[in-house]
């Protein structure tokens, strides 16, 4: 893996632990202000919004990643897309395709959009 690829990797699987997901902290160090998502619900979210609605779920909740990609788009963007698994509490799977543009701030990358969308079995 390039060097590239896994510094997006690395973020974007920081994104998915749940101590990461459920910290107002990290999040908001993550996310720029201007942040927004359009969620699988067909909801769109705001940094406020996601900062708002931390997970406190005790759900086991785990994801597999494949298909990751890095794509550089300018010197301050990057995209990046990949598919996940989800399950919770080893039933319930979704495998949704992913994509995210981020943004450099202050020699500091944090993702600037985001969206998540189901497959369809």
């Amino acid at each position: 893996m390039d060097d590239l690829n896994k510094t997006f990797y690395e973020l974007e699987m920081s994104l998915l632990e749940p101590e990461v997901r459920s910290s107002r902290e990290r999040l908001d160090k993550l996310l720029t202000d201007d942040f927004m998502e359009f969620g699988s619900s067909g909801s769109l979210y705001k940094k406020a919004d996601t900062l708002e609605n931390l997970s406190t779920s005790t759900d086991k909740v785990v994801f597999i990643v494949s298909d990751f990609q890095a794509r550089e788009l300018s010197e301050n963007f990057v995209l990046t897309t990949f598919k996940t698994e989800r399950t919770i509490n080893d039933t319930d799977k979704v495998t949704s395709l992913r994509s995210s543009i981020w943004k450099k701030t202050n020699d500091n990358w944090q993702m600037f959009f985001h969206q998540g969308t189901p497959v369809k079995r």
